[in-house]
């Protein structure tokens, strides 16, 4: 029986996330105090933010629980696509490079959970007075993974609906 390559492969994405990732937090880390905002664009600013919780600072208000909450949940939605890449074939590209992407965006997220208790948020685009909330690249990972997923929805029922023709 040949061997079959599997989704495995597309594993670099995640750490090409991942530490791009790490790397632009500990720069904002190391060159701006809390809350500093420089501006770059008349829509967007680098500002130096702390998420205690998740998207959208969901659960940010509480006690701390929700640290190890998101920690856990990170490891389990990783592992949990690590085997849907096991299990996948190299060729569903689409679906593996999003799965790849979610891994390494929600790592790199519980990684800097981990180490600083708090997730370094910096981009921030508004418009006059609305602030879309400040976000990283592993946030940018998770979402472009989610959209190749929806994407990769949407073409295999066209493939489907194609092939009951």
């Amino acid at each position: 029986m040949p061997n079959k390559k599997t989704g495995l492969s597309f594993l670099w994405f995640s750490l090409v996330a991942f530490t791009i990732d790490i790397f632009t937090k500990y720069l904002v880390v190391q060159n701006f105090y809390l809350y500093e905002s420089v501006n770059i664009l008349p829509f967007f600013n680098l500002t130096y933010a702390r998420n205690t919780g998740a998207a959208f600072s969901f659960l940010a208000d509480h006690s701390g629980w929700q640290k190890y909450f998101f920690i856990a949940l990170a490891l389990i939605i990783s592992a949990m696509l690590i085997y849907f890449l096991k299990k996948n074939s190299a060729v569903q590209k689409l679906q593996n490079s999003a799965y790849a992407l979610i891994i390494g965006g929600a790592l790199a997220n519980m990684a800097d959970r981990a180490y600083h208790g708090f997730v370094v948020d910096f981009f921030d685009f508004y418009w006059q007075e609305w602030h879309y909330p400040v976000f990283n690249v592993a946030d940018i990972a998770i979402c472009v993974g989610a959209a190749l997923l929806a994407l990769d929805a949407f073409k295999n029922s066209d493939h489907k609906k194609a092939e009951k023709k």
